[in-house]
This record gives C-alpha cells, structure tokens and sequence, in this order.
C-alpha cells in the first residue's frame, strides 16, 4: 500500500472521516473568526482615529453637546472611543439636568464610560468563546480519530494473524494522522484567540484613556 495522504484516507474507517471533517470544518472556523474579528477591530480603529481629535476638539472648547451629537451618530456607533465617549457625556448632561452636584455629575459620567467600555468589550469577544472551546476540544476530537486506528490496527493483526507492519501499518496511520489534525486545529485556534484577546486588552486600555480624559475635560471645564 501507497502511503500517500489520499490513499491513507482512503484506508480510513467511518470514524475517522468523520474526524478528520469535523477537525477541518473548525479550523476553518476559527480561521473566519479570526478574519471576521479583525475586519471589525480594523473598522473601530479607522472610525476612532477619524472622530476621536474631532471630539477632543469639541470637548476642549465646551461644546459638551456637539460632542454628544457627534459620537452619538449612527456611523460612529462601530467606534469603541466615540462609544465611550457618547455614553460620558450623555451622563454628565443628563446628570446636569436632574440638578446634581458637580461631583456627582462627574460620578454618573465615569460609571457611563464603565458601562459603554463593557458592552463594547463584550462586543469584541464575540466568538472567542469558541474559538477557546475549538482550541480546548480539538485534541480529545482527535483521539476519537486515534482510537478508531489503534482498533483497525488490531483488526489487522488478527486478519493476518501476526503483527508485522504490514498488519498494523494502516491503522496506525490512521491514528497518526487524526492525532496531528486534533493537534493541529488546537494550534491555529489558540494561536487566532491569543492574537484577538491581545486586540482587545489594547481596545480597552484605549477606552479606558478616552473615558479618563473625557472626565478631566469636564473638570477641567468646571474650574475656569
């Protein structure tokens, strides 16, 4: 027997196929999430870059309500700074309005920037979890595959009855190369997840220094 990569899967049992198709369907999976999310983080990126001085500008000259008006605006909704800052700035006023003091103002305006930064993040995440669930659950998905060789190799042997190489060689292939698979997707899953968590503690460090900045710009306003 040839042990070329189509003659081995060739020889494979049902099991194994079946293996080595679901293995394949999540490594593409997680190589999508990985394209996905990096569109989406590419896209806040641009936005933020775009918005993020207009509004400083905005802030720095009081116009608390044109900044409002402009970080609120749909286009600027996929921006993770315009977001935050939105939310800072709708507190503060609404704070304003209901006649509180200034600390208090200032109070509602930073727990806003903690609850926008959050749904933000939990944006950012989406799909993470399955990535992580792909990188955790690949290698024992594998040793199903691993399993169905090590059977088949001791089918072999009792076909021929003797355990030569030529008895077990199939099987054990068999198990080698779902193994390398189960190993192989854990690897470019945890490898996309690491790269996407990296993004996003970067996306929160940004937020939180926008949601800081925005409150000494308020305070700051405040004091002259």
């Amino acid at each position: 027997m040839q042990f070329g990569l189509l003659e081995m899967f060739t020889a494979m049992s049902p099991l194994a196929k079946g293996v080595s198709f679901l293995l394949i369907g999540m490594s593409v999976v997680s190589i999508y999430l990985l394209i996905e999310r990096s569109l989406f983080f590419k896209k806040a990126k641009t936005l933020s870059k775009a918005v993020a001085p207009k509004l400083a500008e905005l802030l720095k000259g009081g116009q608390i309500k044109e900044a409002l008006a402009l970080a609120s605006k749909k286009e600027n909704k996929t921006s993770h700074l315009a977001r935050v800052t939105a939310a800072a700035t709708t507190e503060f006023l609404e704070g304003k309005e209901a006649g509180l003091g200034f600390e208090q103002q200032i109070e509602t305006a930073s727990r806003g920037c903690d609850r926008a930064a959050s749904i933000f993040n939990q944006e950012l995440k989406r799909g993470l979890s399955i990535l992580a669930t792909i990188a955790t659950s690949s290698p024992f998905i594998g040793l199903f595959g691993t399993i169905s060789g090590i059977i088949n190799a001791f089918k072999g042997m009792a076909a021929t009855g003797s355990g030569g190489i030529g008895a077990v060689a199939t099987g054990i292939a068999e198990a080698l190369v779902t193994t390398a698979f189960g190993i192989g997707v854990a690897i470019i899953a945890l490898w996309c997840y690491n790269i996407l968590n990296t993004k996003i503690e970067i996306y929160d460090a940004e937020m939180s220094n926008t949601a800081s900045q925005v409150i000494d710009f308020f305070v700051r306003k405040q004091a002259k």
